[in-house]
């Protein structure tokens, strides 16, 4: 069981998938579909998507790109397990249309050790969350990174002390269903003392 949930922590390795043939343009309208063209910016790279307007970024990365590091909780934007980066802002994937981030670069758990401090080692981060087992059955685990990493940028940008309360609060959008949080709080702190 842990190894699974280490698993959630690093994300799973990064494919994309060919999307099923679209239908001609001509044949999509006349059964009422509004297929629409998008480039989005994963993970350092350029995907090119035909999608409905009202697919979610959330649906995208997971059902187009196949990116399910990116988890689906309550598709409510309640739980913040669908957390991702959006130029580097956490965001919550289930909220927001994929049409709408066409010129944003986002990163999901599975590209944040692009952007570690060595690239292709584990990101500080996700490392941390390993070694102070910040996680149990793993669901939550990939937003709850994603969303610490942001948490530290928006720490270094705004120079507010990472004090456990402040954590707690700023983290309070992810919730973990099997009460990990001393441990989460642990390994956001350790990276934030870290530097």
């Amino acid at each position: 069981m842990q190894s699974a949930a280490a698993a959630a922590a690093y994300g799973t390795a990064p494919y994309a998938t060919s999307q099923t043939p679209l239908p001609d343009a001509a044949a999509a309208g006349a059964r009422g579909e509004h297929i629409q063209q998008v480039t989005l910016s994963v993970n350092g790279r350029p995907y090119v998507l035909a999608i409905e307007p009202r697919v979610t970024l959330l649906d995208a990365l997971r059902e187009y790109l196949g990116l399910t590091g990116t988890k689906k909780g309550c598709d409510r934007g309640q739980c913040g397990a669908c957390t991702v980066l959006v130029n580097g802002r956490r965001v919550n994937s289930c909220l927001t249309l994929a049409l709408a981030h066409a010129d944003d670069e986002v990163v999901t758990v599975e590209g944040l050790a692009s952007f570690g401090k060595a690239a292709g080692k584990p990101h500080p981060v996700q490392a941390a969350f390993v070694e102070q087992d910040a996680f149990q059955c793993g669901y939550c685990t990939p937003g709850q990174i994603c969303s610490a990493v942001g948490l530290l940028a928006e720490a270094r940008a705004q120079g507010f002390q990472l004090t456990e309360d402040v954590i707690r609060e700023r983290m309070s959008g992810n919730i973990c269903r099997c009460g990990a949080y001393p441990n989460i709080v642990a390994a956001v702190k350790k990276v934030g003392d870290a530097g």
